[in-house]
C-alpha cells in the first residue's frame, strides 16, 4: 500500500475516539480506537486535557498497530489529515496558550441565561451548547479569566491547532461556534456587530478564521507530529483539511450535503441535519448550521441517545458474567436489538427516559433516567429492549415534527449512520417508524464520522478544478456505493406514534426525577 495515497481522518467522539484511513478508492483500510467516557466535575461535563492527549495518541498508536499488522509497514506518513471532533463547547486559551478554564462540553446545560438573551438580540436560535452562549455566560457570571482570553475554540479546533499552529476551522464546525453567513462563508457579521455592542468586545479576534471544505488549512509541523505520534515515526509537512464537527462529517459520511438530503446520527448523542432551500423560522428546538462546504442546515440536536442503552448492556453481560459466560459486548448489542424487532410496536406499556443529562427539547435543564411501567404491562425482554430503542428517537422525532409540519421542510432522501444503526435493520426500522419516511444506511454506516473527515481530506487532495463538494461525493466516492433503504410497517409507524404520545404525556414524571434525586 502506498501510504501516500491514502487520507487519515480522527474523530474525537463523545464515548470514543476513532482513526479510519481510507485508500484512493476511498474505501477504508485501516482503523484505530480509544474509549473514553466525560467526567462531571463540580457541575461541568468535561474531559481532562491530559486525557484529550492521552487519548488522541493512544488512538494514533492503535492504528499504526493496525496498519502494521494488515501490511507490514510503519505508518510514518499519509497523504493528508484531517481532525473532527464533537461540536460547540468552550475552551479558551490565553495569548501564552495557556487553558484558561476547564473545556465545558455540549453536554453542558447552564448557559441558560445567555442563550435566551443572545437569542433575542441576535434573532437567531443560539443553543446552550454553543461556543458563543458559553462564553457570553462566562461574562455574565463575571468569570476572572474572560479578560485574558485570546483565542475561543472547539476540541476540534484546539486538535487542528496544535498539529498546524494554525487558528483556523471548517465552515461547519465554526457554524457551531457562531451563526455564519452561508453566502459568505464567514461569520455573520451584523449578528458580530451587534454581540460586540452587547458584551462589549472584538469577538473576531478570538475566534478561528473560516475555511470552506477543501481551502488550505495547513500542514502538520514537526511539534504537531510528535503530539500526534511521541514515537517520532510520523513525518512532519503532512497536509491537514479543515478540521470539522461530528455534525459536517456526518453529513459527508452519508451522502448528505447536497440541498433536500438529510441524514440521522445516533450515537451518544443524537441529531439529524437536513440542508434545507428557504429561509426559516427562529425555533428554540432547530438549530442552524452549516454543511463542510457552507450551505445552511436545519439541526435537531438531542443531547441524549445511546448512553441508558449503554448502561442496560453493561448490567446484562454483569448477568452473564456470573454465569461464567462471557459474551462479545458486539454480540451483546446485537441479540437485544434484534429483540427489539420482537415487542409491541407501543412499547407495551413501558416507558423509559434516557435523559443522562439536560435536554433542550424538551426544556430539561437537567437529566435523570428513568424506566417506568404500568401494573399490567407486557413486561418482556423484547418491550424492554423497544422502550429504549424508541426513546432514544423520542425527543428526535419531536423537533423533526416541527421541520415537516411548521417549516414545510421537505426531504428527498434520509440517511442514518452511527453506532445506532450497526445491527442490520433493526435502528434504521425503527427510525423509519419514527419520522415516517424511508431510511437508507450505506455499509459504511457503522464508520460515522471519522470516515466523513477522511473523504474531506480526499476531497482537499483529488477535487478537480470548480468540483465541488456534493459532486466529489456523487460522483466519485458513492457512485457505487451498497445502501439498504427500508420503510417501516404502518403497524410500527402507529405503535411509534402511541409511544410518543404518552412519552409527551410522562414528561412531568421525568422533570420530577430532576427535582426529588
Amino acid at each position: 500500500m502506498d501510504l501516500k495515497t491514502t487520507s487519515l481522518g480522527i474523530e474525537l467522539g463523545s464515548t470514543r475516539i476513532k482513526a479510519v484511513l481510507i485508500d484512493k478508492d476511498y474505501m477504508p483500510v485501516a482503523q484505530g480506537d480509544f474509549e473514553w467516557e466525560n467526567q462531571f466535575v463540580d457541575g461541568i461535563w468535561t474531559y481532562s486535557m491530559d486525557m484529550i492527549v492521552t487519548g488522541i495518541q493512544s488512538c494514533f498508536a492503535a492504528l499504526k498497530k493496525d496498519v502494521k499488522d494488515k501490511f507490514g509497514i510503519t505508518l510514518d506518513e499519509v497523504g493528508g489529515i484531517g481532525i473532527s471532533a464533537m461540536m460547540h463547547g468552550y475552551l479558551p486559551f490565553d495569548k501564552d496558550g495557556k487553558q484558561l478554564a476547564e473545556f465545558r462540553t455540549w453536554r453542558n446545560t447552564i448557559t441558560g441565561q445567555a442563550a435566551e438573551k443572545l437569542t433575542e438580540v441576535l434573532g437567531f436560535n443560539i443553543p446552550q451548547r454553543w461556543s458563543i452562549a458559553h462564553y457570553y455566560q462566562a461574562i455574565l457570571n463575571g468569570e476572572d479569566h474572560v479578560g485574558d482570553i485570546d483565542y475561543l475554540t472547539t476540541l476540534a479546533g484546539f486538535i487542528h491547532w496544535k498539529l498546524t499552529g494554525l487558528k483556523v476551522m471548517g465552515v461547519g464546525e465554526a457554524s457551531g461556534m457562531f451563526p455564519i453567513d452561508s453566502g459568505k462563508c464567514d461569520y455573520n457579521e451584523s449578528m458580530v456587530r451587534k454581540f460586540n455592542e452587547l458584551a462589549g468586545v472584538d469577538l473576531r479576534s478570538i475566534l478561528p478564521k473560516v475555511l470552506a471544505a477543501g481551502e488550505d488549512a495547513g500542514t502538520l509541523t514537526e511539534e504537531g507530529a510528535k503530539f500526534l505520534d511521541p514515537s517520532g515515526d510520523l513525518k512532519a509537512g503532512i497536509p491537514v483539511a479543515p478540521c470539522e464537527g461530528d455534525a459536517g462529517t456526518g453529513m459527508v459520511a452519508t451522502n448528505s450535503v447536497r440541498v433536500r438530503t438529510g441524514n440521522v446520527s445516533a450515537g451518544t448523542s443524537d441529531f439529524a441535519m437536513v440542508v434545507v432551500d428557504h429561509e426559516l423560522g427562529v425555533h428554540r428546538e432547530i438549530d442552524m448550521v452549516t454543511t463542510p462546504d457552507g450551505a445552511p442546515v436545519a439541526m435537531v440536536h438531542c443531547n441524549n441517545c445511546t448512553s441508558d442503552i449503554n448502561a442496560w448492556v453493561n448490567i446484562f453481560r454483569e448477568f452473564t458474567a456470573l454465569f461464567g459466560v462471557d459474551i462479545p459486548k458486539g454480540d451483546m448489542y446485537a441479540k437485544l436489538f434484534q429483540a427489539a424487532l420482537e415487542g409491541d410496536p407501543d412499547c407495551g406499556g413501558l416507558l423509559s427516559f434516557n435523559y443522562l443529562s439536560g435536554e433542550g427539547v424538551t426544556d430539561m435543564d437537567e437529566g435523570r433516567p428513568v424506566f417506568a411501567r404500568t401494573p399490567d404491562a407486557g413486561f418482556t425482554l423484547a418491550n424492554f429492549m423497544r422502550t429504549h430503542l424508541q426513546s432514544a428517537l423520542a425527543t428526535l422525532k419531536i423537533g423533526m415534527d416541527i421541520l415537516s409540519e411548521t417549516e414545510n421542510v421537505k426531504i428527498d432522501k434520509l440517511l442514518g449512520h452511527g453506532g445506532f444503526f450497526k445491527t442490520p435493520e433493526v435502528g434504521q426500522r425503527l427510525l423509519s417508524a419514527a419520522v415516517e419516511a424511508p431510511v437508507s444506511v450505506m455499509e459504511t454506516a457503522g464508520e460515522g464520522g471519522p470516515y466523513g473527515m477522511a473523504l474531506l481530506v480526499s476531497y482537499m487532495l483529488n477535487k478537480e478544478e470548480g468540483e465541488t463538494l456534493p459532486d466529489f461525493l456523487d460522483n466519485k466516492v458513492f457512485a457505487n456505493a451498497k445502501c439498504t433503504t427500508l420503510m417501516a410497517d404502518p403497524s410500527d409507524i402507529e405503535g411509534f406514534k402511541a409511544f410518543l404520545d404518552k412519552y409527551k404525556k410522562a414528561l412531568p414524571m421525568e422533570q420530577c426525577a430532576t427535582e426529588v434525586m
